[in-house]
């Protein structure tokens, strides 16, 4: 079976790589086609063909001036792809940068799939982008959830019909534990001592941090909180004042952390925390399930269903005195520290693996084939 992953503007590498790798290994021929990943290395191809048909002039370009020259190439590199077409059985659909233009321009070949990557959040369901998501959804054939929580909101949200939904996890990033370049820590950090309670990644209003913060003033004062990532559309300031206002320790590393330096980070953890105010999955909480990592995140999206495998503590979301007492909890109790750490690698191993999802998407695309010729 020839399979074509399409995610355009390179918007989650290490999701499409993982799962054109698993796939390849279930003996599916696959083409990753995408752009240059501008932020860093990406994870190296294996057993799988990667195209990088879109942005060759503009992928990594900022400002207001870069955004409009990138949108020019966008629809001429649209354009190329629906004249020359993916070489496939089946083309499953990751990211498209402009959902209701891009709707009317994907080539005919067929069946088509869809995950819809961050557009199930309660945030980036906005009435003018409904519009263009909607009518991209009504090209494809299927529509892969990333939890029962995005199933049901591509009903209640995008009007999909039950039949074309299925609900396919996300898999633990489990090849960032094998990695051959990992780079240690740095010093400061490295010589920390106490309890760490890691919160990573893109730093957005949503994530919560605020939450957190106001959270700590309770935690045990040998604990230590680490900020990890780069802030997009938002200052930092305000967290930063109320960090220099809290009686703990709190250390910002505000950048873009690669591949290489990830590991670190999550294996010095003792909690990692997702206080989330919305979502519908987290390459994060999938980060931290790979390194077997007690997780203490909110009640929103599909995290409780990662929870009931015992891969996680819930708290309700924006409750800071909940917040607080679970990770003070956890941070005192080695043997509850213990559960959820066996309960991450169980999950990663098991339904979360890659493997497993790759049977699930193989098996999905075999239905859709026997449709089309039946």
């Amino acid at each position: 079976m020839k399979v074509s992953v399409v995610d355009s503007p390179a918007y989650t590498p290490p999701y499409d790589r993982s799962l054109c790798a698993a796939l390849a290994r279930a003996g599916a021929q696959v083409e990753l086609v995408t752009s240059r990943f501008a932020h860093g290395p990406v994870p190296a191809a294996d057993g799988y063909r990667v195209s990088e048909r879109f942005y060759r002039r503009t992928a990594g370009r900022a400002g207001r001036a870069g955004r409009v020259l990138k949108a020019a190439e966008h629809l001429g590199d649209m354009v190329r792809f629906r004249r020359t077409g993916p070489d496939a059985d089946v083309v499953h659909y990751q990211w498209l940068t402009f959902p209701g233009l891009d709707s009317r321009l994907l080539p005919p070949a067929g069946p088509r799939v869809l995950t819809p990557h961050g557009w199930l959040r309660r945030e980036a369901s906005r009435a003018r982008g409904r519009r263009g998501f909607r009518r991209l959804v009504e090209q494809m054939d299927a529509v892969v959830a990333l939890s029962e929580y995005g199933a049901q909101r591509l009903r209640d949200v995008a009007g999909v019909e039950e039949a074309r939904i299925h609900v396919i996890p996300h898999g633990a990033f489990d090849y960032l534990t094998r990695l051959d370049d990992e780079a240690p820590l740095p010093a400061d950090l490295a010589a920390v001592e106490g309890p760490v309670v890691l919160c990573f990644g893109l730093i957005r209003p949503y994530k919560g941090l605020d939450v957190l913060l106001e959270a700590f003033r309770a935690v045990p004062s040998d604990a230590e909180l680490w900020i990890v990532g780069r802030p997009l559309g938002m200052s930092l300031e305000p967290l930063r004042d109320l960090a220099s206002r809290l009686p703990g320790v709190v250390r910002f590393v505000d950048r873009f952390v690669p591949d290489r330096e990830v590991p670190a980070f999550f294996r010095r953890a003792d909690i990692v925390a997702l206080p989330y105010r919305d979502a519908e999955q987290s390459g994060v909480l999938y980060t931290a399930l790979a390194f077997g990592k007690a997780i203490v995140m909110s009640d929103v999206g599909g995290f409780p269903e990662v929870a009931a495998h015992g891969a996680g503590k819930l708290v309700a979301s924006g409750d800071a005195e909940a917040l607080a007492a679970a990770i003070g909890t956890v941070l005192a109790d080695p043997a509850q520290r213990e559960r959820l750490e066996a309960g991450a690698h169980a999950a990663a191993t098991g339904p979360y693996s890659w493997d497993a999802i790759a049977a699930q998407t193989l098996e999905l695309y075999r239905g859709l084939l026997g449709e089309r010729t039946g």
